[in-house]
């Protein structure tokens, strides 16, 4: 192929992707791969100028505005920006400002640092402090006018705070959803049966776009102003990172991840820090920006064709990558969740490398169309399952094997069953299972369950995989000369186990009953449970009626208590767990109560800040033991908070609504009066 077909072809590629994206609102490949192909193309025409032509993409931003808005032509183009996507791409960055502005080479230049929103840019335009025209960036040059539907949203001012600003005044900035909206907007899709958005990014691109403002009104978006374009009849300051501080004098949200920093390790060592903070960030982002910060020195540096030279956005590892699913096999969870999950062609992806992906259930293979074969957009996010986002139909392959969902386990090969109106298809085998096995004593010997100090996920593995646990009553069995021959293990670690879990012989009937691992019967059912029926015989031999009477209880947690004991197998388990000769697990009888007797019943009590003198979890199982409802946020229902230190919105809120509060000692001393001698 020549080198002119090359380019043809790349240019094509790009004009679609960017039609896709930008016009649809539905790409077709991950960022990473259309920046790949982006710089494929730049380069190439780097090596032969005499091939650009205006048409390139290279050359222009974006794609055709939609026809259903009005078209307006910017009075500035809006630009896009180059990209780097490692520390030498920043330093070669830094290399092209200091020697375009002469300055010797070991000339620090002072940088605006900013988080990249992944969102949609918006210009504003402002008449003597009042919002009169609102574009998107549509192709750089030509956008989209959407005036009534930026209005609606709430941080965007409709007319600015303040005397000082220009008499005509171009701001520029992003609208993005944040993640907690985001969820809210595809859960209330996905329970009226429409098509959920894919991420944020789509959902305010097509939240914008909406013909019907009051549409847009409802959708969770928000604006963070990053630049200035047009300014007349008034002046700003001279720094990048002032003028952004101007604007918010004048009503405008920035980013409250703004900073200045002098140099390019100064620029590097930003990008480390907000790397490190973007899981935690309610909104999302896919890099920094740098921009020089002296606008003299921006004004000299000037613009290439489609980009400043003073600007650049240092991307983040992708987190959407493009790969094959090689095969798709089924893996068998604690309560016998039967999941399938892709077996891929390893990709990186979100800083690591990835070769398996999560589908959750057959309804979201059928959902997805995922076939052995096909290439699909995976996407990893800190430290979540990386899953599969889309399948591209237009690249499946003839091949392509359609997913069968297996009719036994595959590893015990009892039945597989899925009931009525569940998701998930589960193996009937239970502890007979070595999947279900494992899984369920991990479950046991937690820190919530059982507590058995030592007893690892690893170690559990081991002892499963060698025959030597079938069930946790087998833990109570084994022997110091058994443990301290496996790997890692020796003498004082074998003894210090066996002790430990002899120590955990001696429980609480709650904590017995939350580690049996019963589906749906969480801490909090348990404690429920436990303290309506007392004992565990009384618990085993409840009807659906009773079960129901239990605060937290509803008819499907009721049926799973049921089916859980009926199960003889079950039954053994806890018959070996209980008898003296074996196990020897006990706890003292609890005085059954009605919950309404309780102190706290019918109380919503709210913990938050560090409590130093005892956990947090300690802390809830005391106000659940009272019958309180422990919540996790703050609202007008609420009757108490708990606030230790480092308390943060949740203290304030409850300040604001007239909430009692108690700080650590008080609420110690409140528990003390109300019989609980132990904390």
């Amino acid at each position: 192929m020549s080198i002119e077909q090359q380019i043809q072809q790349l240019r094509e590629q790009l004009n679609k992707h960017n039609y896709r994206y930008y016009v649809l609102d539905d790409p077709e490949v991950p960022d990473a791969e259309y920046d790949r192909l982006f710089q494929q193309l730049k380069s190439l025409e780097a090596e032969h100028p005499s091939l650009i032509t205006p048409e390139s993409p290279t050359q222009r931003v974006g794609g055709a505005p939609l026809a259903a808005f009005k078209q307006v032509q910017h009075e500035l183009p809006m630009l896009s920006l180059d990209n780097a996507f490692n520390a030498e791409d920043m330093q070669e960055f830094n290399r092209r400002i200091v020697d375009r502005l002469a300055y010797p080479a070991d000339t620090e230049i002072g940088y605006a640092c900013e988080p990249k929103l992944d969102g949609i840019a918006i210009s504003l335009l402002y008449e003597n402090g009042v919002l009169i025209r609102g574009l998107t960036r549509g192709d750089g040059s030509t956008g989209e006018d959407i005036t009534l539907n930026v209005r609606t949203i709430p941080t965007i001012p409709l007319k600015l705070s303040g005397n000082d600003y220009p008499e005509r005044l171009e701001v520029r900035g992003e609208i993005y959803m944040p993640k907690a909206g985001f969820s809210a907007l595809n859960k209330r899709a996905e329970q009226r049966g429409e098509k959920p958005f894919v991420n944020p990014r789509n959902a305010a691109a097509g939240s914008l776009r909406q013909l019907d403002p009051k549409v847009t009104a409802s959708r969770p978006l928000e604006m963070c102003s990053y630049s200035v374009g047009v300014v007349e009849g008034g002046e700003l300051a001279d720094g990048h990172a002032a003028i952004l501080r101007q604007l918010k004098n004048w009503g405008f949200k920035l980013n409250p991840l703004l900073e200045e920093v002098s140099g390019v390790q100064g620029c590097l060592d930003y990008y480390t820090r907000v790397a490190a903070l973007r899981d935690t960030l309610p909104y999302e982002i896919d890099g920094v920006v740098f921009k020089v910060n002296n606008l003299a020195l921006q004004k000299t540096l000037g613009f290439v064709s489609r980009a400043p030279r003073w600007a650049i956005a240092h991307k983040f590892p992708a987190q959407e990558e493009m790969t094959v699913v090689r095969a798709i096999e089924f893996q068998v969870g604690r309560t016998g969740a039967v999941t399938p999950v892709a077996r891929l062609e390893p990709v990186f992806v979100g800083g690591v490398t990835v070769s398996n992906a999560t589908l959750h259930n057959m309804d979201e293979v059928e959902r997805l169309d995922v076939r052995v074969g096909d290439s699909v957009v995976i996407r990893r996010a800190g430290d979540v399952i990386p899953q599969v986002v889309r399948v591209i139909i237009e690249r499946r392959p003839d091949a392509a094997t359609p997913v069968v969902a297996p009719l036994t386990c595959p590893v015990c090969d009892s039945d597989v069953e899925r009931l009525e109106g569940e998701a998930v298809a589960r193996c009937t085998g239970g502890l007979y299972c070595a999947a279900q096995r494992k899984e369920a004593l991990k479950h046991f010997a937690s820190r919530k369950a059982m507590d058995i100090d030592g007893l690892g996920d690893k170690l559990i593995e081991m002892l499963v995989d060698l025959d030597l646990v079938h069930n946790p009553a087998g833990l109570y069995l084994l022997r110091v000369e058994q443990l301290e021959k496996l790997e890692r293990m020796g003498p004082k670690s074998a003894e210090n186990l066996v002790n430990a879990i002899r120590v955990s012989k001696a429980t609480q009937f709650p904590r017995f009953l939350y580690s049996l691992g019963i589906r749906e019967v969480g801490e909090a059912t348990a404690r429920a449970s436990a303290l309506h029926f007392g004992d565990l015989d009384p618990l085993m031999a409840a009807t659906e009626e009773a079960l129901l009477e239990v605060p937290d209880v509803g008819p499907i947690v009721a049926k799973h208590i049921i089916r859980f004991f009926a199960e003889p197998h079950n039954r053994e388990v806890i018959a070996d767990l209980l008898d003296k000769d074996k196990a020897g697990v006990h706890w003292d009888i609890i005085q059954p109560v009605e919950r309404e007797a309780l102190p706290l019943a019918g109380k919503t009590w709210v913990l938050t800040g560090k409590l130093e003198q005892m956990g947090r979890s300690d802390a809830k199982n005391h106000l659940l033991a009272l019958g309180a409802k422990v919540a996790g946020s703050v609202s007008a229902k609420t009757d108490c908070v708990v606030a230790g230190p480092g308390a943060g919105s949740k203290l304030k809120k409850a300040a604001e609504l007239g909430i009692e509060t108690m700080d650590e000692m008080q609420f110690i001393a409140f528990l003390q009066q109300h019989g609980m001698a132990d904390v």
